[in-house]
């Protein structure tokens, strides 16, 4: 399974998590990107195509606009400014909605899924089978795990050894891990 190609023609994303997306990256480099995928003018409450999405993000990740470390940055932005769950108050609960609000914000089709494993008292890992780019849903989930990891603890959110989209395989799992400080 390769990273940015939708697993069907006709999933649409929602404009407001195009434009969440959207602030981690400066706009005279996405813009460009934005118009050459056919994106224009994006609404917050408008459907558009997920694959045109995803091929701004591919020319993110191909350095046409900053690379992987904008990827993640882009992906961070999701939670604070994407449509969200109500009621999330904790980290657990926080990453198991991840797939709650991705289902929010996509329509139409297949779109795959994030799932929370608990692994541990303090750990949680995130198998995310999404076609978004690897760097961009470490991004997600570092922003979730950076919003609501419990007060007093300090957090590490790493790829997990093994299968990887970047390496053609379905999935990605990231592990979340807090501590006390």
């Amino acid at each position: 399974m390769a990273e940015c190609i939708a697993f069907d023609p006709e999933v649409k994303v929602k404009g407001a998590a195009v434009l969440a997306t959207m602030k981690g990256i400066t706009a005279e480099h996405l813009q460009p990107l934005i118009e050459r995928h056919g994106l224009g003018s994006v609404r917050p409450e408008g459907w558009y195509p997920q694959q045109a999405w995803l091929d701004v993000l591919r020319d993110v990740a191909e350095g046409k606009a900053g690379g992987s470390l904008d990827l993640v940055s882009v992906g961070m932005e999701v939670p604070n400014t994407a449509d969200w769950p109500p009621g999330v108050d904790s980290i657990e609960a926080a990453l198991e909605s991840i797939d709650v609000a991705y289902h929010m914000n996509h329509r139409n089709g297949e779109i795959g899924y994030y799932r929370a494993v608990r692994v541990g008292s303090h750990q949680i890992d995130v198998v995310c089978e999404t076609p978004y780019p690897c760097d961009f849903d470490y991004g997600i989930v570092y922003g979730v795990a950076s919003r609501f990891h419990p007060t007093g603890t300090t957090f590490i959110v790493r790829h997990a050894e093994g299968q990887c989209r970047k390496k053609g395989d379905r999935a990605c799992v990231y592990q979340v891990i807090w501590e006390e400080m």
